[in-house]
């Protein structure tokens, strides 16, 4: 079991006592104060179709934007919209946030999803399309090519495509086939040229070939066609001796979401492929169709599928706007944001004739936080893990691993630990959704390398993101924490903004060294000093926090509560928020995706202000700031303010103490919140209004190119000196 407490917070000894539940003041809350995290996160989605319509950005940023906005929607409904059904297919119609039937808020959903969707398809097709074919880049039709064209791309189809196809009839002897989530088909009407009876075939556009396929260069565009376009057109081949009478392009979500019963399963690891296996077969719950699908064509899917005509989303072609993260292989610097290169951190920078950095002695020196992507995770983490490798004088190696990348060099630097003999423990999650079977190959090489593997506590899972390296140093043992806010993943860390602080703090250290003993372990520790872990105490912690500045407002003193998150959700911390504000205290909530906190309930919300700022990189950090009477307390770590975060995972965050690094990130936090940057602002009724250009028309600070920038010119002062 996770015990945590914080005694230099002011909160007391870690005694299970002192973390008595706050004691809610006398003040009456408004019922329906929160806003529908479903519909929320609807908005948020919204907000990156925004981006997309911009036609300030750069072209092949906007088509990539379409692809995310698509990409998030699937997400969404495989597990969201997923969920909500099985609570009605099961009975257990429990209400949701905000107090309404599962069944409800799925008409909501619909309601808005359909909106959003059609909204997505006019994007691409009377924006994003223009625009790019304007800048050189044409996605075309097959009627479009010139006879040279369509024999070279038929050529093309004979020889790459056709052999891959596996059309499927449907009639007597054929039942009407598996269609598998995501997966993007042709529904096809035949004819028998002989006999006059009509069928029924389906054919699945193959994934893993190329979606847009390139249309021979005869000048300076470059012009693609789909390749359910590039199939469409050659279905006689399929069907010899059959009249094609018609097709049309759909696609199927299903529940993808998955459920493992860790007591009743010896091992984990094979339950979780048994149940990714399944995942395959879970229901549907969503069927794009083509818009100029016929009647008949629609009512076999539906009957066939067993869906009903709520979860029918007939959109114009082409279907599945993923298929513009192809687009990446472009080579058109132009036509993207220009480029940032990540700086090694400051302290992390080699020195006279040296190479490579000393990590641990730029640790030693000082605390170090670094801020990802903008400063190098291969200078840094990796640099870190890779040195601990090799070092003969690291003992063990402690981290855990929530998502990691196909080719992690995070991972490999643990496997050369374990090779070299030294005892290295990975906490590997392998229920990362969507992660999982990744996670299990990594779990095993890890395993075979002597890497002592452990997945963590039941019914929990484990999202912090913690490093711990213990060195022997002149006949004494030093720990080298390293506490973030994202993932140990070279990949993502390019594209997710991130903090991370490496400390040699013996404090911090034994912390971590009780926090992993017991997540591999048995042991039971009460004694945290500077972190804050959930289950149990993240959430008692935080709400103290909050409270401490309600009093210190009431007594007049200083009070301001800042929190970054990607997600407000949880109704108690929300509660503690409306009330911190009603005693008058500014309350600043910066959030990247759902917040069910609202900004217009009078005598209750007047101090709090939300913004959101979406942009090239994704904002990912966790910061809580509390002003506590002029002498900041401020964490980072990996938790958002979310049921399962909270309740259900073992999250932790660390006290950031070196003044400098406070100061860091409350500049960060108050120029995102800045009126003169580029954010969008919660307002009435749940509405998010995008602020882009001042009173002149002039844009707004980007807030990711000026911390860009400020960086850069800190790694120029440093070498100037």
């Amino acid at each position: 079991m996770i015990d945590a407490a914080i005694t230099d917070a002011g909160l007391g000894d870690a005694e299970d006592d002192d973390f008595d539940a706050v004691e809610a003041p006398d003040s009456q809350l408004p019922d329906h104060r929160y806003h529908d995290r479903e519909i929320s996160w609807l908005a948020f989605n919204q907000r990156v179709l925004e981006l997309a319509e911009d036609p300030t950005l750069p072209e092949l940023e906007r088509a990539n934007f379409l692809a995310i906005f698509a990409s998030n929607l699937d997400e969404f409904f495989m597990v969201r919209v997923a969920g909500l059904k099985r609570r009605i297919v099961t009975g257990l119609a429990v209400p949701t946030n905000v107090g309404r039937a599962p069944s409800d808020v799925l008409a909501d959903i619909s309601n808005e999803a359909h909106a959003l969707q059609l909204r997505h398809a006019r994007a691409w097709t009377e924006l994003v399309r223009p625009a790019l074919a304007d800048a050189g880049i044409e996605i075309t039709e097959w009627d479009l090519l010139t006879e040279a064209e369509q024999a070279a791309l038929t050529e093309y189809f004979q020889v790459h495509v056709f052999p891959v196809l596996m059309p499927l009839a449907v009639d007597p002897a054929h039942p009407f086939p598996y269609i598998s989530g995501l997966s993007l088909n042709l529904a096809i009407r035949i004819r028998n040229a002989r006999t006059g009876r009509q069928d029924f075939a389906r054919l699945k556009v193959p994934p893993m070939l190329p979606r847009l396929v390139e249309v021979p260069r005869t000048g300076e565009i470059a012009r693609y066609l789909p390749l359910e376009d590039l199939i469409s057109n050659h279905l006689g081949d399929l069907f010899p001796g059959m009249e094609v009478l018609d097709h049309h392009a759909f696609r199927l979500t299903r529940n993808e979401d998955v459920e493992i019963e860790e007591d009743e399963s010896e091992n984990l690891i094979q339950a979780l492929e048994a149940e990714l296996l399944r995942r395959r077969f879970g229901p549907p719950i969503r069927l794009e169709i083509a818009d100029d699908m016929d009647d008949v064509t629609l009512d076999l899917l539906i009957k066939e599928l067993d869906i009903t005509d709520q979860e029918v989303y007939r959109l114009p072609s082409p279907l599945d706007l993923r298929g513009l993260f192809s687009l990446s292989r472009v080579d058109r610097p132009d036509l993207r944001y220009p480029p940032h290169v990540p700086t090694t951190p400051v302290a992390f920078q080699p020195t006279g004739s040296s190479s490579r950095a000393d990590v641990f002695a730029a640790i030693r020196k000082n605390d170090v936080l670094v801020h990802h992507p903008y400063e190098s995770f291969n200078t840094s983490v990796q640099a870190f893990l890779e040195q601990a490798a090799r070092d003969p004088h690291v003992l063990a190696i402690k981290q855990t691993l929530y998502r990691t990348s196909g080719d992690s060099p995070v991972v490999q630097a643990l496997i050369d630990a374990a090779e070299s003999g030294k005892q290295v423990l990975a906490l590997v999650e392998v229920k990362a959704r969507f992660d999982e079977a990744n996670n299990i190959v990594w779990a095993r090489k890890l395993e075979k390398a002597g890497v002592h593997v452990v997945y963590g506590l039941v019914g929990l899972k484990t999202h912090c993101k913690l490093a711990l390296v213990i060195r022997e140093e002149e006949g004494q043992l030093r720990h080298y924490s390293h506490v973030g806010t994202g993932n140990y993943n070279p990949k993502t860390s390019r594209i997710y903004e991130d903090f991370g602080l490496f400390t040699a703090d013996a404090q911090v250290g034994k912390d971590l060294t009780r926090l992993f003993n017991e997540l591999s372990g048995y042991a039971i520790e009460k004694k945290f000093k500077r972190l804050l872990v959930a289950p149990l105490h993240l959430r008692k912690g935080l709400l103290r926090l909050i409270d401490g500045e309600r009093k210190n407002a009431v007594a007049g003193k200083p009070a301001h509560i800042r929190i970054k998150v990607n997600s407000m959700v949880d109704e108690e911390i929300i509660d503690a928020l409306y009330r911190a504000s009603q005693a008058g205290v500014k309350v600043d909530i910066w959030v990247r995706g759902i917040c069910s906190i609202k900004v217009d309930l009078p005598g209750t919300s007047d101090n709090i202000t939300v913004r959101s700022i979406l942009g090239r990189y994704l904002e990912h950090s966790r910061i809580f700031a509390f002003e506590n009477d002029g002498e900041p307390q401020v964490h980072i770590g990996s938790a958002d303010m979310m049921h399962r975060n909270l309740d259900r995972r073992v999250e932790a965050l660390v006290r950031v103490t070196d003044p400098r690094h406070v100061k860091e990130l409350l500049d960060f936090f108050d120029l995102a919140m800045d009126d003169r940057t580029n954010s969008w602002h919660l307002a009435a009724d749940g509405v998010w209004e995008r602020h882009s250009v001042d009173a002149n028309g002039k844009p707004l600070i980007d807030l990711q190119d000026k911390t860009m920038s400020q960086i850069h010119r800190r790694r120029r002062v440093r070498s100037v000196r």
